[in-house]
């Protein structure tokens, strides 16, 4: 897992300089999606490789709802522009911490080094090294500096923290809640674990596919094999 470090907490992953994604609470779990499917039959339990047998079942056959009953709860750190493509997930309920409520943090996104755009993928990027990294890290962070300045600036003269916040990049720090059932969180694991997903937010699917795979072992072992 990619500069994703796990802290004592098991279920806390430190993600990219200064990001993290935590499992608040989960409900549910392989024998929850067994037994929510074979109520069909008034039955429950089979045993476990019985059991095993159905999710994979389940899963390769697309039978998807057994697993929305099984729900997981994540306290989320992240740069906005990640933010922002994780909300394209609309299968989840969000809770984002405010701007205009409380202070901005001057917490920003620094990478370690820029990458290429990609040619083939005009969505992607490439590693490379054709450019001055140092050089461009410092006009990057000057940029971040001012914005933070500005906005300070802004607040002190009275302006609303609405209005104030304007001034700051996508690459300032959020966290939000975030709740989605097993369904739904499989679907964004295919996703944003896909090598044409943006690297920083990989670097979150990443750990959270790590937090499934011990709180769903038969499922992600299914899913990982009815997906190749």
């Amino acid at each position: 897992m990619t500069k994703t470090e796990e802290k004592t907490d098991s279920h806390l992953y430190n993600i990219l300089d200064k990001g993290f994604v935590k499992l608040v609470d989960f409900m549910g779990g392989d024998a929850r999606a067994v037994d929510s499917a074979r109520v069909s039959f008034g039955s429950k339990s089979k045993g476990e490789e019985q059991d095993k047998r159905l999710i994979e079942y389940l899963l390769k056959h697309q039978h998807h709802t057994p697993f929305e009953h099984c729900v997981f709860q994540f306290h989320i750190k992240c740069p906005i522009f990640v933010a922002r493509q994780w909300m394209r997930h609309r299968w989840g309920s969000y809770n984002e911490i405010s701007a205009r409520y409380s202070e901005v943090k001057e917490e920003f996104y620094i990478p370690e080094k820029f990458r290429l755009q990609d040619t083939l993928n005009k969505q992607s990027s490439v590693e490379g090294n054709s450019f001055d990294n140092e050089k461009l890290l410092k006009e990057y962070s000057a940029s971040i500096d001012a914005s933070f300045k500005t906005y300070k600036s802004l607040l002190d003269s009275g302006v609303a923290r609405e209005m104030a916040r304007m001034a700051l990049p996508v690459s300032q720090y959020t966290q939000f809640y975030w709740s989605a059932n097993a369904r739904s969180l499989l679907n964004f694991l295919s996703l944003r674990m896909d090598e044409h997903a943006q690297l920083e937010i990989r670097e979150y699917a990443d750990a959270m596919a790590e937090i499934f795979k011990e709180k769903m072992p038969w499922t992600w072992e299914a899913f990982i094999k009815t997906t190749k």
